[in-house]
Parts: structure tokens; C-alpha cells; sequence
């Protein structure tokens, strides 16, 4: 008798050992999922960067760029707004573009096109950025933040909306200064709608006025913090962030910009043929959409017909290929 209750009850112990294990297990399951929910949220607080200024990057278009501020860098995808694409890499999505605009998929491409250069010369001056290092994930490996771009003309994508080159789509975030995101959708759809009575950018294109600008003048938003809107602070590095070649802004050392990187990739070191993405990206003159390029157009001969490849010419080809096999 004694016996069967030691071992009923050694049975019912190794039960609540069990339960108490799997309870630590399920606990920390859901911690980590927590901190990695916090971690791709971004900081709670707003990041201001003053001084920014656009990388010339093959990647760049209408609402995505590369920006150097002091020596880091980063991509900053546009808050609200999107512009189509400028090629063929993602056809679902150009169609969903082409079909919000009511052109076609080739048009669409243009206005992507015409949004890229739009931005590039809204930015060709120092503007400000503001973050909250929210993951913007997209094509590239390299990792991207969401952000507001405040040119000397006011809000960029309010610019880009108004001129019709972007259509209102994306991640929403509370812009600083107003008290929900509902107030900055109202105005962007306030905008458009000019943009389409004017029948300019996009939902001027069959009309032959893609290039067209807004004739009305037009109050842009210049979002900002209370109290201070030209400090530009410095944020501690975020916890649990992934590891990304783009550090991020920080009171220590600097980390050596991922453009800087690519110097010490070996020359004739490459297989054309058999390189990742990646590995591609490593070559100084070479961004993510030259490395998509080159894959599809694979097999080659050698790399020597790399000037078969869209968007590669002569001089980038004399920058490039000595570092392929």
C-alpha cells in the first residue's frame, strides 16, 4: 500500500514538474515574440535627422532613397504613400498601380519614373527625416525605416500626392504634431483630388501632361516636434534590432558604413553565374536592382557580357567587371 502511494505520488510530482516546465517554456516563447514585436516596431519616441541628404543609388525611386547623414547611411521608405514602380520586378504590384492611376502597366512604369525624378530633385537640397526606425522590410536585403521626409516645400509625399505621382497606400503612423493619422489621410485625399481635377502626373498621362506641376499654390504640411524641431538628437542604439549594415544613430563609436564595405571585395573573385544577390551587392556600382538584372539575364558566356545587362554601360562595366572571374 505504501508503495503504490510513493510511486502515485513521485508520478504526480514529475506531472507538476512538467507543467511548471512547459509554463517557463511557453512564457519565454512569448517573451522573446514580444521583444521581437518591440524591435521591428521601432522606437516609441520620434528620431529627427537633420541634414539629410539623398544617395544617388540605381535602387532609388519615388517614395524610397538612400540618405547619408553625417558618415551613416540609411533607406528611408515614405510614411502614406507610394509611387509605381520604376521596372518589371514586381508585376503584381505594378498592375495594382496601374489600376488605382487607370493606366496602363507601361504608363504606370512611367509615372513611377517621372516620381523618381521628382524626388531626386526635391531632395537635391539638405531636408530632415523623421523615424521611428520602424522596419520598412521591401526587395532589398539591406534594411529600410519608414520615415517622414520634410523638404524646404513642406512634406514630401503630400508633394508627391498633390502632383499626382503617388498613389495614397502604405504604413500608417501618427505624423509629429497632429493627434492621429486620420488627419493627415483627409488632407493626402484632399490633395489628389486637386491633382485629378488638374488632371496632372498620373491621372494626366493619356492627356500628355504626366510632367505637368501643380498650378495652385498648395500649403504643405512641415511636420515638427514641440518646443524643438532643429535639434537633431542622438539616440541610443535600439535593443534587439537584427543586426543591419546600416548603423543605427548612436552617442558611440561610428560603425563603418555598408558603402564603404564593398571596397574590400576581392577582384576576379565573382562567378557571374553562380553569385547570390548578395554577393552581387558587394560590387562597388552594383545595388540590389543591377543584381536582380543580372541574374534573370543568366547564362552567360563570361562576365565579359555583362553590357548585355539593363542599366549597366560602359563605364559602369569598366567599374565592375574586374572584380568577376
Amino acid at each position: 500500500m505504501w508503495r503504490r502511494f510513493s510511486i502515485r505520488e513521485s508520478a504526480t510530482a514529475r506531472i507538476a514538474v512538467l507543467r511548471c516546465a512547459a509554463g517557463i517554456i511557453a512564457f519565454a516563447v512569448l517573451w522573446i515574440a514580444a521583444v521581437d514585436l518591440w524591435a521591428r516596431s521601432g522606437s516609441k519616441d520620434w528620431i529627427v535627422l537633420n541634414n539629410c541628404r539623398m544617395i544617388a543609388n540605381p535602387a532609388n525611386d519615388g517614395d524610397s532613397f538612400h540618405v547619408s547623414v553625417g558618415p551613416n547611411e540609411y533607406i528611408f521608405r515614405l510614411y502614406m504613400v507610394d509611387a509605381p514602380e520604376t521596372d518589371e520586378m514586381t508585376p503584381g504590384r505594378l498592375v495594382e498601380q496601374a489600376k488605382y492611376f487607370g493606366v496602363s502597366v507601361p504608363q504606370a512604369i512611367e509615372v513611377g519614373q517621372a516620381a523618381k525624378e521628382f524626388t531626386r530633385e526635391k531632395l537635391s537640397q539638405p531636408f530632415i527625416a523623421f523615424t521611428h526606425m520602424s522596419d520598412a522590410l521591401g526587395r532589398s536585403r539591406l534594411e529600410r525605416f519608414y520615415a517622414y521626409v520634410r523638404t524646404k516645400e513642406g512634406d514630401l509625399g503630400e508633394q508627391l500626392v498633390r502632383n499626382g505621382l503617388a498613389r495614397i497606400y502604405g504604413f500608417k503612423a501618427i505624423p509629429p504634431s497632429l493627434q492621429n493619422s486620420r488627419q493627415e489621410i483627409q488632407k493626402l485625399q484632399q490633395l489628389e483630388n486637386e491633382a485629378k481635377h488638374e488632371k496632372i502626373g498620373g491621372w494626366g498621362i493619356n492627356a500628355g501632361r504626366l510632367n505637368l506641376r501643380a498650378q495652385t499654390s498648395t500649403v504643405f504640411s512641415f511636420f515638427a516636434l514641440p518646443n524643438d524641431t532643429q535639434r537633431q538628437p542622438a539616440p541610443p542604439p535600439l535593443p534587439f534590432s537584427r543586426p543591419s549594415p546600416m548603423p543605427i544613430p548612436s552617442t558611440g563609436p561610428l560603425r563603418t558604413p555598408a558603402s564603404h564595405l564593398k571596397e574590400k571585395t576581392p577582384l576576379g573573385r565573382i562567378d557571374i553565374n553562380s553569385a547570390t544577390e548578395k554577393e552581387l551587392t558587394t560590387v562597388p556600382g552594383i545595388g540590389h536592382v543591377i543584381a536582380a538584372r543580372i541574374i534573370a539575364a543568366r547564362p552567360f558566356k563570361s562576365a565579359d557580357d555583362l553590357k548585355r545587362v539593363s542599366g549597366i554601360g560602359d563605364k559602369k562595366y569598366a567599374q565592375t567587371r574586374p572584380y568577376f572571374q
